[in-house]
């Protein structure tokens, strides 16, 4: 009999994330990932009444393709995979690992080519923008390691932050939106030498809880492309590239990286952001706030969501809050405020709204781990 938590997460994700109706088409692309998971989630779409496509995606064979493969390979499974897409009306990118550094080693201009020939036409221009799509990990014994647990403890903790009560944290994420759709300045302080100032004046704020990504719980915008100044010193690690990076610290002049160094991968860092004219610049500010996850594991869709962080993101940046600019580059880099990460505030056109990870501006309470989940959270 299959686990349990397998059938609510399944429900989770084809009723809360994608909302998913009868006559609807998914794709379930499922990297490394046990068959029980993906047979309960295409009971689910069957039950709703809309039909499932399944592609199997396995990590090793993925690298070979990728560091071997020529322009016109990637030309091919680009046009295939597109016209597959544009004929969904939802995805699912289920994605477990055995070897978070499976794609080390890569070259680094056929990992660019890979981006620019398939991930920008196939994930960037089409389903972010024409599908109701959600991603997400699977607690596997590589990621559990990353989190310094052991495997069972991991996945107790997986299914705990993924399945929350999404549709609280929805309704407490739209105050944060009102706020930032109000905000012109933001000026951010923390550890370190990180002091930084930027405009969100008239782009978008999206609430993120449980739609687009499993586990969840941010919202995001970007800033004004040319207002970033000032220097962010990123207390959390990184894993961009097969590679990982440890304290980046970036500064910023008009926008752009002026300045980029950090503890481990700064031998990476060039290449990163010498990709193409937008990887100098940010396309992403976000404030997260789920209650669960309190540490860095070295996994994006966990980290950027941690309680009392930020994330401010080189490259591109999303149609949906977009400040124009376009890069293959889009590397989520998370700076942690609470108390035992160094403190630090986030203040909107003076006035602080967050100081030390907790949130003190009255509209904004309700995003507070006690008030997420009812009770305190103790670290």
């Amino acid at each position: 009999m299959n686990d349990p938590r397998y059938i609510k997460l399944a429900e989770l994700l084809i009723h809360h994330s994608t909302q998913l109706q009868a006559g609807e088409h998914i794709l379930i692309e499922a990297f490394d990932m046990p068959r029980e998971m993906i047979v309960e989630l295409v009971k689910v779409v069957q039950a709703v009444g809309g039909n499932a496509h399944v592609a199997i995606r396995d990590a090793q064979i993925m690298r070979v393709l990728q560091a071997g493969g020529s322009d016109q390979a990637f030309e091919t499974w680009s046009a295939y995979d597109l016209e597959r897409m544009k004929r969904m009306n939802a995805y699912l990118g289920l994605r477990g690992s055995h070897n978070v550094s499976e794609a080390s080693g890569v070259d680094a201009e056929r990992q660019q080519a890979l981006s620019r020939i398939y991930g920008i036409p196939v994930h960037m221009k089409r389903r972010l923008n024409h599908t109701k799509w959600c991603v997400l990990r699977w607690p596997t014994p590589a990621m559990a390691q990353l989190a310094g647990m052991n495997t069972e403890a991991f996945e107790n903790f997986y299914f705990d932050v993924c399945t929350l009560d999404y549709s609280k944290m929805a309704e407490a994420a739209e105050k944060l939106v009102a706020v930032m759709n109000e905000t012109d300045q933001v000026h951010v302080q923390g550890p370190g030498d990180t002091d930084l100032r930027f405009s969100i004046k008239d782009i978008p704020a999206i609430a993120c809880a449980g739609n687009m990504n499993i586990p969840d719980g941010e919202v995001f915008t970007a800033p004004v492309k040319d207002s970033v100044n000032g220097v962010i010193h990123y207390n959390t690690p990184s894993i961009y590239r097969g590679h990982s990076f440890e304290n980046i610290r970036l500064e910023f002049k008009d926008g752009k990286v002026v300045g980029a160094t950090a503890d481990q991968g700064e031998e990476h860092l060039e290449d990163i952001f010498n990709s193409d004219d937008g990887s100098r610049f940010v396309g992403e500010f976000a404030i997260g706030f789920n209650p669960f996850i309190k540490e860095a594991m070295k996994d994006i869709l966990f980290d950027e969501k941690i309680a009392g962080s930020m994330h401010f993101t080189p490259g591109n940046s999303y149609d949906d809050a977009c400040n124009g600019n376009k890069s293959e580059v889009h590397w989520d880099l998370v700076l942690i405020q609470r108390p035992e990460y160094g403190g630090g505030t986030i203040s909107f056109d003076g006035e602080v709204i967050r100081k030390d990870g907790m949130f003190v501006d009255e509209r904004l309470l309700d995003l507070n781990p006690e008030n997420l989940v009812g009770e305190p959270i103790c670290c």
